[in-house]
Order: C-alpha cells, then sequence, then structure tokens
C-alpha cells in the first residue's frame, strides 16, 4: 500500500515538474494522472496494486472541498461583484460543451450508418 502511495505522488510530482520546466499550460497532477493512465494500459496489474489506495483517497475526497468553500467565504464580495459573469462562463461553456458532444455524436453516428449500408 505504501508502495502504490509512493507512485501516485511520483506521478503527480513528474507531471509538476515537466509543466514548469516546459511551462505547459496544463496542471502537473492532471500530466501525473495522464501517466497513470499511460501506466495501466501498459501493464494492468498495477491497475490492482493501485485501487485498494485509490478507493481510500476517494472515500475522502469531500474533505478536499473544504478550502475552496472556506476560500469562497472569504472572497464573498469579490464573488459579488464578479459573480455574474461567472455564472454566465458555466452555463455558456455547459450549452458550448453539450452542442458539441451532440455535433460529435450525430457525426459519428452518421459514420457507422454509412459502414452498415457497405
Amino acid at each position: 500500500m505504501l508502495l502504490a502511495f509512493f507512485w501516485l505522488f511520483a506521478l503527480q510530482l513528474l507531471g509538476e515538474v515537466i509543466v514548469r520546466l516546459l511551462h505547459l499550460p496544463v496542471p502537473g497532477p492532471v500530466l501525473g494522472m495522464a501517466f497513470l493512465a499511460l501506466l495501466f494500459s501498459y501493464r494492468a496489474r498495477w491497475f490492482q496494486s493501485v485501487k485498494p489506495v485509490a478507493a481510500g483517497l476517494l472515500s475522502h475526497l469531500s474533505l478536499l472541498f473544504v478550502p475552496a468553500g472556506v476560500g469562497l467565504m472569504v472572497h464573498g464580495e469579490m464573488l459579488l461583484a464578479v459573480g455574474w459573469k461567472l455564472l454566465l462562463v458555466l452555463v455558456l461553456s455547459t450549452v458550448f460543451g453539450l452542442l458539441a458532444c451532440a455535433a460529435v455524436i450525430r457525426v459519428g453516428t452518421y459514420f457507422v450508418a454509412d459502414e452498415r449500408k457497405r
């Protein structure tokens, strides 16, 4: 179990180092997660060794939302000032995301239907 924690944190650290060295616009933990996914596809047994640790971390995921809630309470005035802009961006990004997914599904079903005709 300790080795699984080590690998999770080592991959996160590797992602952070690469992002900072190359000035990538991606969070380091996201890159570390991509490395973890590559490892899973390369060696499936890694998944079984990391699975209990990941399940334990996920069971306490709600604790990670406490700092965000405190930030909202501390910066409430700023949220009131720009909250409508945040809401607008959230609504528009959701709509555009749904439209993009619908377009991809539509195009994909077109090609699948075209293949079935052949």
